[in-house]
């Protein structure tokens, strides 16, 4: 979910347009594991410091398309508090993860 100090750039038509045209040019596939995609992310985090710096937010060399279990696992790294059997909602919440049925 975008920080409030991000929003209006999210909401920008520029990243918009960024954005939808990085997911063509990936062919909508997730740049870690071939799934289908889910999200842009930026390789340099965005912050408050660089949200209004182009060559940061609408570069293309700053952007890698994953799906979520690839971003989550990007994004949750850094926090070494990863525990077996638990992984993160399409909201960034910890869920259990379901039984594989047979």
């Amino acid at each position: 979910m975008a920080k409030p100090w991000a929003k209006k750039f999210y909401n920008s038509k520029p990243w918009k347009s960024a954005r939808q045209a990085y997911i063509v040019k990936v062919h909508g596939l997730c740049e870690r594991c071939g799934a289908p995609g889910y999200i842009v992310d930026h390789k340099i985090e965005l912050t408050i410091y660089n949200i209004n710096d182009p060559n940061i937010t609408l570069n293309e060399d700053n952007f890698q398309y994953l799906c979520l279990k690839c971003h989550n696992n990007k994004t949750f790294a850094k926090y070494s508090a990863v525990q077996e059997g638990l992984e993160f909602d399409e909201n960034g919440e910890i869920v259990k993860i379901a039984p594989l049925s047979n």
